[in-house]
């Protein structure tokens, strides 16, 4: 009553709201659904450059060229066919510099990022137009900074990971690092996209495949192990900190494992699951969630409440228990003093 009494009072120092489960629709949402802004990314280009990505730059010439003079043999064959020479000139492999900027002979400073290869080979074809005859770019990536990942933590290859498709789901990404070192239930992949940080339970995603979330360059993703635990306190047959057995853990389960209402000092009717819930906004919500665990419809929705890591879930004491506490000191207090009047006497 003390429970439910604070929830209501208006001078509770710290407020709390009181949720009564009493059917399906006051159960609380089930953890870990990662928000659908990170699921339904769409692909960018596999050859979008950016900073650092180093890039081959290969010139095709007809006739006069401008890279490099014509070989005698190319002359020859281009005599015999009555076509105009031809040459390919492969240039230094170059690196899109901090800016997003290359340098091309007779081009000079071109925007390399936030283009493709594709687009790039057009910008500089088109560069060339005058100075070369017929001349043709191709651009080939070599070494992809902005096309990956980094994945770090507890895997078997922590580093840089290029995606190759573009398509790669977060479960994609941590299997091609080697995979989780450890126990799957016990591990938290942290994605940090653009100063937004969103963690879920691997053993969420190997649950819920349509709910992976699709990676893009640049993310951070860390595994890191976090098992998940729960307190049990007051009048349960167990008081202790007691450690998931699995992956997902439900509020039967969690009463099973502290051992049920004491039978001498626990009230089934009183079984709470304190917990901070995390509104849209970012803030946390102190929230205590109630549980009739006489009703036998309760045991039903036990079931299907799922608990969550670092929830305590408290067993109220009996009304009958007041008095046999007050008995008890009772006894306290004046069973010595009787023994000793009887051994004196």
């Amino acid at each position: 009553m003390q429970i439910v009494h604070a929830a209501k009072s208006a001078t509770n120092p710290y407020p709390y709201g009181l949720v009564e489960i009493t059917t399906a629709a006051t159960l609380p949402p089930p953890p870990g659904l990662p928000p659908k802004s990170l699921i339904s990314v769409p692909p960018r280009p596999t050859d979008l450059l950016g900073p650092g990505d180093v890039i081959n730059i290969t010139i095709y010439e007809a006739g006069v060229t401008l890279f490099g003079g014509s070989s005698a043999t190319a002359s020859l064959a281009a005599a015999a066919t009555g076509q105009p020479p031809s040459s390919a000139e492969r240039l230094p492999a170059t690196r899109v510099d901090d800016d997003g900027y290359i340098r091309v002979p007779y081009v000079g400073r071109v925007r390399a990022a936030g283009r493709t290869a594709s687009e790039l080979a057009a910008v500089i074809q088109g560069g060339l137009r005058g100075l070369s005859q017929d001349a043709q770019v191709l651009v080939t990536v070599d070494q992809s900074i902005t096309n990956s990942v980094i994945v770090a933590g507890e895997v078997s290859k922590p580093g840089r990971l290029v995606l190759n498709t573009n398509r790669e789901s977060l479960v994609d990404a941590i299997a091609l690092a080697g995979g989780y070192r450890g126990d799957a239930k016990d591990a938290v992949a942290r994605v940090q996209r653009q100063g937004d940080v969103f963690e879920i339970r691997l053993s969420d995603l190997m649950d819920l495949p349509d709910e992976d979330v699709r990676i893009v360059p640049g993310d951070r993703i860390t595994l890191v192990q976090r098992p998940q635990s729960f307190s049990a306190l007051g009048a349960s047959g167990r008081a202790a900190e007691i450690t998931f057995p699995r992956a997902r853990l439900s509020l039967a389960e969690a009463v099973a494992l502290a051992g049920g209402a004491n039978p001498n000092e626990g009230d089934a009717a009183g079984v709470f699951v304190f917990r901070y819930v995390v509104l849209p906004d970012g803030t946390e919500r102190p929230t205590v969630y109630h549980l009739n665990m006489i009703t036998p419809g309760a045991y039903l929705l036990s079931q299907r409440f799922i608990m969550q890591d670092r929830d305590v879930l408290y067993v109220a004491n009996a009304r009958s228990n007041q008095l046999t506490k007050f008995v008890q000191l009772l006894s306290q207090l004046f069973v010595p003093a009787a023994t000793v009047r009887a051994t004196v006497q």
